[in-house]
């Protein structure tokens, strides 16, 4: 794996990331679950969009959809 896509471990999480453009960027959904520990971080951001109008509205900009490898879910 290339060092530029390796996951970075935060608090003993890991957080996915991709080099794009000269800067990195990095999964929402995986920072959100690092600094809340919260068990379904999708529906946090998804309350946090609902409860802010203004971070609703700046999601498109905000996230902009990037390809992320994953490892694959364990059966």
């Amino acid at each position: 794996m290339e060092p530029e896509n390796a996951l970075v471990v935060f608090q003993g999480k890991k957080i996915r990331r991709t080099w794009f453009n000269d800067e990195w960027w990095f999964v929402a959904v995986d920072i959100v679950e690092a600094l809340t520990d919260s068990k379904d971080p999708n529906g946090y951001l998804k309350d946090m969009r609902r409860r802010d109008e203004g971070f609703a509205q700046g999601w498109g900009q905000i996230a902009t959809p990037l390809s992320i490898d994953t490892p694959l879910p364990l059966s």
